[in-house]
């Protein structure tokens, strides 16, 4: 099986409880959404802060992949390569 490196980085309190940057080595073909379900089991409290009970993203959570957004109902079908990195937001609060 080959695999690929990927940069996994959640920010404000996904960061707080998950851990801000995560290197991993994922399988290749692996979809956004399952390799941020794996970035997240480690914690049950950021896992369920990012994933309802379905296991689809909560409607806030904001998931980009090489700095653009990318819709997080089409994360499971949007495969992660070589060097990706993806970043998973909370929302962002202007003032």
């Amino acid at each position: 099986m080959i695999h690929v490196k990927v940069t996994v980085r959640f920010f404000a309190r996904f960061g707080e409880l998950l851990g801000n940057t995560q290197e991993i080595e994922a399988r290749e073909g692996i979809s956004v959404a399952d390799l941020v379900k794996e970035a997240a089991s480690g914690n049950k409290a950021g896992y369920d802060t990012i994933f309802d009970e379905e296991g689809a993203f909560r409607d806030f959570v904001i998931v980009m992949r090489n700095k653009k957004r990318i819709r997080s109902q089409d994360a499971g079908s949007i495969p992660v390569g070589e060097g990706d990195e993806i970043a998973v937001f909370p929302p962002v609060a202007g003032g």
